[in-house]
């Protein structure tokens, strides 16, 4: 293991000891991980590893650095260890409470922001199934003039994602509500909704790499055939969209036949579909006559 047999350990030959052990444990992002991790444990930033990089590590530094270790190659994720993830360019606070939010959710952005014409133009959004916060804070930075409510039905969630819109200075304008999707909005209308609900088959999470699985289920599990939450969604959106208004939402790369035929049944028009960076169909969106 780590630091056996070693007189002095440097921040380089940690990092270099720990991405080879993150490349042969199969983890796709090794040196950025083994950075992410040691710039937590030392309190600084990434460039300061490599302006440091000579520097000899201390004891305590070292013990907890490996309790890290130990525990990414257990599964957890990066982002859990160090209580921190980067979506658009933002920092989001993150725990086992919520999904860690991926580069593929950032396709929702640059929709959402594409169908906002005038983008400083005050407007309603809303986000269900908010999670960290990451769509809904987003989008309240890139529409200096919105209001943006976001709902999730997990306690602990809505608290992350409260947090997350003060962190990043929207808090006056994302206002966070505990309910389970429409309910915390009836009665309300909006101009663009947005959602990245749960949408993984049942069945299937069992199968998911040990990582993912650390995830809460709650955000995860979208039902027998991974469509509940787009049946729901759906089927009610036109009743809290404004004339004219978007419903932009992330699905599964195998599901987008299956969410078109329900946004063409729900009567949307221009339904469309957009691929991610990967390539991968990704986002749905609509319009509301």
């Amino acid at each position: 293991m780590l630091y056996e047999g070693v007189a002095t350990w440097t921040t380089l030959s940690v990092l270099d000891w720990t991405t080879k052990r993150f490349t042969d444990a199969g983890i796709a992002s090794p040196r950025l991980e083994a950075q992410l991790l040691l710039a937590h444990v030392l309190q600084c930033s990434r460039m300061q590893l490599y302006t440091g990089f000579d520097k000899p590590l201390g004891e305590a530094e070292l013990t907890g650095y490996r309790e890290l270790i130990k525990r990414r190659l257990a599964g957890e994720p990066v982002a859990y260890l160090v209580s921190e993830h980067e979506f658009w360019g933002l920092p989001f606070y993150v725990d086992p409470n919520v999904l860690v939010p991926r580069p593929d959710t950032e396709t929702v952005i640059e929709v959402a922001r594409s169908l906002r014409a005038d983008r400083a133009a005050a407007c309603r959004v809303l986000d269900l199934c908010t999670g960290s916060g990451a769509i809904a804070v987003s989008l309240a930075r890139e529409l200096p003039a919105a209001t943006v409510v976001a709902t999730d039905v997990s306690e602990a969630a809505v608290a992350i994602a409260r947090r997350n819109a003060e962190r990043n200075q929207v808090g006056d304008r994302v206002d966070v509500r505990l309910g389970d999707l429409w309910a915390p909005v009836a009665g309300e209308r909006f101009d663009l909704i947005c959602s990245n609900p749960p949408y993984i088959a049942t069945d299937v999470i069992a199968t998911l790499s040990a990582e993912v699985r650390r995830e809460p289920m709650l955000a995860l599990d979208g039902g027998a055939n991974g469509l509940l939450f787009y049946d729901r969604i759906c089927s009610a959106a036109r009743e809290h969209l404004e004339p004219g208004g978007a419903l932009v939402v992330e699905h599964g790369f195998d599901q987008a036949d299956a969410v078109h035929e329900r946004f063409v049944a729900s009567g949307f028009l221009k339904v469309t579909l957009v691929h991610d960076l990967a390539k991968n169909p990704r986002v749905t969106w609509g319009i509301a006559p």
